[in-house]
């Protein structure tokens, strides 16, 4: 007889529930069937001062009881994901000579938790905790035929981000968890509070938590936009502390900080975020927040673009070295960026001799 469709023993139901493994606590109908269990005795399993319970259609937690967190993420993910069962031998003992338990489930079909229980999954402080969340959101592809309900809501996407793996689960990157935790709030200081804690926390980028709240059309909300700005004066402070920080600790020169540039007796030329004259080079961070929808060709942004542009080309023109930085640059390569700099510097005898500025405070 087929093992596959041995029903299993009472002995084997009862090690399935007492089993370590949260995969084999939480089971889908199509595995159990899988291993002889029928959906009328699952359903038998189910009833009231039965041994289970159904969290979600389709899928069962194999003992009584108020479910975990791990229990309640890994039914979600197998309901939107449905992995396929396979079996594996039991090891030998009394009762189990012949039989099958589910093997854990490969890794979940293209589908990752997002929104607040991402986030506390990544240890944010400003979310609720898993066990108070009445719903947990689930990132699918916009094909898949499903329906939020019960405990799990799904969202949709044309295209999924590559997923984070916390505890041997799939979780959506920080930034795609923020909009979609901020797609379900109305308060605006929760907002505020949860786009700041991503942006100290140093868990992302302001730049890429705008870009998904962007894409999510949030940026039509008021209240998610003055969040937004405030995000954005957050990650500027971020940037410039990881700025000082790449000066001192990889033992460059110090420049004078945030002065703007003007030639002698002439118009200004712009500021600067560190400027080293001895040596001619300045560093000039990029903390512009990408183009919001509905307004990437707006004559205000193509007017700032054009504005740094000018400047920059102007500076190179007088003799000054302009190093370019963003804020991931900083987060991501901080002793690469300094090397680029210490570069500048230490070449600058090689270059023809920059014309004379007035350097002013900012």
């Amino acid at each position: 007889m087929n093992n596959n469709t041995t029903p299993l023993s009472p002995c084997l139901l009862s090690d399935l529930a007492g089993s370590g493994d949260v995969r084999r606590r939480v089971l889908s109908l199509a595995q159990l069937r899988e291993h002889g269990v029928a959906a009328g005795r699952a359903a038998a399993q189910c009833r009231p001062g039965g041994p289970w319970q159904q969290l979600l259609p389709g899928i069962y937690l194999l003992h009584a009881g108020t479910p975990t967190s791990e229990e309640r993420l890994h039914a979600v993910l197998l309901y939107a994901g449905r992995p396929s069962a396979k079996a594996v031998p039991v090891q030998p003992g009394p009762s189990s000579a012949s039989a099958t338990l589910p093997s854990p489930p490969p890794p979940y079909d293209s589908v990752m938790i997002t929104g607040l229980a991402a986030l506390a999954l990544y240890g944010f402080t400003s979310t609720p905790g898993l066990l108070s969340l009445e719903r947990i959101d689930v990132l699918v592809p916009r094909t898949r035929r499903l329906r939020s309900t019960g405990g799990a809501r799904l969202i949709r996407t044309h295209s999924l981000p590559p997923p984070e793996q916390i505890t041997g689960l799939p979780v959506a990157p920080v930034a795609r968890a923020v909009a979609d935790a901020i797609a379900e709030l109305t308060d605006a200081r929760t907002v505020v509070d949860l786009l700041t804690e991503a942006v100290r926390g140093d868990r992302c980028e302001p730049a890429a938590v705008v870009q998904e709240l962007n894409l999510s059309g949030l940026l039509a909300r008021p209240y998610v936009v003055e969040a937004v700005d405030s995000l954005l004066t957050e990650g500027r402070a971020l940037a410039e502390r990881r700025l000082y920080e790449m000066v001192r600790t990889y033992e460059l020169s110090e420049p004078v900080w945030n002065v703007d540039l003007r030639l002698p007796g002439g118009p200004g030329l712009g500021s600067v975020d560190a400027y080293w004259p001895e040596f001619a080079v300045a560093v000039e961070l990029d903390t512009r927040a990408p183009h919001r929808e509905g307004a990437a060709d707006g004559p205000d942004e193509e007017a700032e673009w054009s504005a740094t542009v000018r400047k920059r080309e102007h500076l190179e023109r007088l003799g000054i070295t302009v190093v370019h930085l963003t804020p991931r640059k900083l987060r991501e390569s901080l002793e690469q960026q300094a090397t680029v700099v210490r570069t500048a510097l230490m070449t600058a005898d090689a270059r023809d001799p920059a014309a004379r500025v007035v350097v002013l405070p900012r």
